[in-house]
């Protein structure tokens, strides 16, 4: 049977660790993100009469000892742990049958003994008066759908079709949600904005992210990628357009001018941005296809004989910079698509074996006496003022034995990138 209970209801439960769980694993950065969200309940209800906020399904397993009936935890123990170490701060005199746990992992003691201290950091500026607010909310505003079951099979049974069957969402359907509920105040914005969402493939949402725009927003930052999740979203949540941020109010006059590594206003400009950049994405594949001055390059791109996923993982860091560079510069000036192409694809001449730990280093430029190249390309770019900055960097593609490192996959791409550069068979400047 599922109910709707508050925070303090759900608290009041009595409620226990069954043994086959795991550790408490969430770390200060669920602990904030669980206050955040508590924040924005706390600012919406008091905008809208009767508000809730839902924060999650609890899953129980009912059971009766000595007559006494108690509810084992078999989906939602990180969040209850975590609210009953906000209530503990909150009122000293909280009772809860969570507190005679044993928590003996040591895992579990950390991340326990780190979360409470980051609540209390987290609470030390604010006045006893919000903290009044966030006990309300807890009792009023908070809620969450409370699933019991009598049968332990029958709760595990639906905690795999919630986690394991059922599809998790994706990043971007997370994304999607988290700014329309950011345009409530607009609902003609917020239809208009999900006619436009659904009529594009979810397929090219989902490889804007997770190909281009993550990846160049790291790099950018001289950080290294890694698959875009749900855990990674607060990236591109954007920032209020009620924020007093200065960076905020930069961001509300620039719109709807957008730039990879920077900011935008929450709720419709999202989609705008993400139209944007699936339309500059394909301005750029058109434009390497169709232009004959990379007739050369479009060969190489093009190449059926060309499938390992080395050669894959140079190609697209190759379209992520020229991506980078006509989002910041608009223009396919011919030297710097040149340039770009024969730095990305130098690493695969460099490298006998190319994976993307290598293609994650070389775009940040960490440093490899294998690479001919140790630039970090991304940051080069979005910290250019002129695009001739970029016209004009050196790029190295004479190796020093005039040779692939594999040459007989990679002589002809070592032989065009020379070409390119204006270097004859033997490695004589034309």
């Amino acid at each position: 049977m599922a109910e709707i209970k508050s925070i303090e209801n759900l608290l009041e439960m009595s409620l226990f660790i069954p043994d086959y769980q795991r550790p408490y694993k969430w770390t200060s950065k669920n602990i904030a993100d669980l206050l955040g969200d508590i924040d924005n309940a706390i600012n919406d209800a008091e905008k809208y009469r009767d508000f809730n906020y839902r924060i999650g399904t609890i899953i129980l397993n009912r059971v009766t000892e000595d007559s006494k009936e108690r509810h084992g935890i078999v989906d939602g123990q990180q969040r209850i742990i975590s609210l009953v170490l906000l209530q503990i701060f909150l009122d000293n005199s909280f009772a809860c049958g969570l507190l005679t746990e044993n928590f003996t992992n040591k895992t579990s003691q950390a991340n326990i003994h780190n979360n409470y201290r980051f609540i209390k950091d987290w609470f030390a500026l604010k006045t006893e008066e919000y903290k009044g607010k966030v006990k309300k909310a807890l009792d009023d505003v908070l809620e969450v759908v409370v699933v019991c079951v009598d049968k332990e099979s029958e709760a595990f049974q639906l905690f795999d079709s919630q986690n394991t069957r059922g599809r998790a969402l994706d990043p971007h359907d997370l994304l999607k949600a988290y700014h329309l509920r950011e345009m409530k105040n607009y609902p003609y914005e917020m239809q208009h904005a999900v006619t436009k969402w659904e009529a594009v493939d979810t397929k090219g949402i989902r490889e804007l992210f997770e190909l281009y725009l993550f990846p160049i927003r790291q790099w950018a930052s001289c950080n290294k990628s890694f698959s875009f999740t749900a855990k990674d979203i607060d990236t591109y949540k954007g920032v209020a357009e009620s924020s007093p941020y200065t960076y905020a109010k930069r961001a509300s006059k620039a719109m709807p001018y957008f730039q990879i590594a920077e900011s935008f206003i929450a709720g419709n400009d999202f989609f705008e941005m993400v139209e944007h950049y699936l339309k500059l994405l394909n301005d750029v594949r058109t434009e390497i296809r169709t232009n004959n001055r990379f007739s050369k390059i479009k060969d190489i791109l093009e190449d059926k004989a060309h499938n390992s996923a080395g050669f894959r993982y140079a190609k697209n860091l190759f379209f992520c910079a020229v991506l980078c560079f006509y989002d910041r510069f608009r223009n396919f000036d011919e030297q710097v698509i040149k340039k770009l192409f024969s730095w990305a694809f130098m690493l695969r001449v460099d490298m006998t074996n190319l994976g993307f730990d290598s293609i994650n280093k070389y775009a940040i430029g960490e440093y490899n006496d294998k690479y001919s190249n140790n630039i970090a390309m991304f940051s080069k770019i979005i910290n250019a003022r002129l695009h001739s900055e970029i016209a004009n960097l050196q790029i190295t593609v004479l190796k020093e034995n005039d040779q692939a490192d594999d040459p007989k996959n990679w002589s002809n791409l070592y032989k065009v990138l020379k070409e390119l550069n204006g270097y004859a068979a033997k490695g004589v400047r034309k």
